[in-house]
């Protein structure tokens, strides 16, 4: 259950942290979607890298 919890929270927390910054960053430079795009898929990495590296040390393949 736990390592349930952690996988989920890393898969939607990383693209939510990148859209609200990218969003912050947009709304400092005027700069319209291109950092909130950029903070998605920077979101979506770190979260899928985060889960990865999780679930290779819960299960020892490290």
């Amino acid at each position: 259950m736990a390592l349930t919890s952690a996988i989920v929270s890393q898969l939607a927390g990383g693209p939510l942290v990148g859209v609200y910054m990218g969003k912050w960053v947009d709304g400092q430079f005027s700069t319209g979607p291109l950092f909130l795009i950029l903070g998605i898929f920077l979101g979506v990495g770190a979260g899928t890298y985060g889960t990865i590296h999780l679930v290779r040390a819960y299960t020892g393949d490290d």
